[in-house]
């Protein structure tokens, strides 16, 4: 059966709608950067998806091709995340989303390393006839944090997002979103197919220890 992140890691990706304070390691990602309403349609948000998901597929199935990724294993491509900030702001104003920059990211199974990276990138432009440029082999510590499951609406985030902050203040811990620290989702289901109600996402958060 192939290793799922989802359920070999529910610390990171199935928290309960409580929210709780955790360490979260060290991880590899495919990214895209970019900026604007992740709404538009056939705007950047919507190309950045493909670039990953493309680049995603071709790391998975490499195992088909001659290319052999060292300590490879059968998995399950890994939910998709962002990172988002506005400029100016302190957190996210959802009624100001063409102002959003992003990070759009997929984790990364911990046996690709930076030229398996640089192949798939090749692969893929070869493959697909895309330009994969704008994909980066992306590294991120984000440290202590508080997260929860939100279920529902994105643009009811800002609920769920108060409760986070309480829980962390009394429990001691600030929110410390920065220039390198960021508010981070990830998403457990695809928008298009799933109704608004039953959306899962994990909101987390950057915290400091008072």
């Amino acid at each position: 059966m192939a290793f799922d992140f989802k359920k070999e890691y529910r610390e990171f990706y199935m928290p309960p709608k409580q929210p709780g304070i955790m360490e979260i390691p060290q991880m590899n990602f495919l990214a895209v950067r970019g900026k604007g309403d992740p709404n538009e349609e056939n705007g950047a948000y919507s190309k950045a998806l493909n670039l990953l998901y493309g680049m995603a597929w071709t790391i998975k199935m490499s195992y088909k091709g001659i290319y052999k990724i060292e300590g490879f294993f059968e998995y399950v491509v890994p939910p998709l995340e962002g990172l988002w900030w506005q400029k100016g702001i302190h957190g996210v104003d959802y009624s100001r989303k063409g102002n959003f920059q992003w990070i759009s990211l997929i984790r990364l199974p911990e046996f690709v390393k930076k030229a398996d990276f640089e192949w798939a990138l090749e692969e893929a432009a070869k493959k697909k006839k895309m330009d994969f440029s704008a994909v980066e082999f992306f590294t991120y510590t984000e440290g202590l944090c508080v997260q929860c499951m939100h279920i529902g609406s994105y643009d009811d985030e800002p609920a769920t997002i108060l409760e986070m902050e309480s829980y962390a203040e009394e429990n001691g811990c600030a929110i410390d979103i920065t220039e390198k620290r960021y508010h981070h989702e990830i998403y457990l289901n695809d928008p298009r197919k799933t109704q608004v109600s039953k959306l899962k996402t994990v909101i987390r958060h950057p915290v400091r220890k008072i």
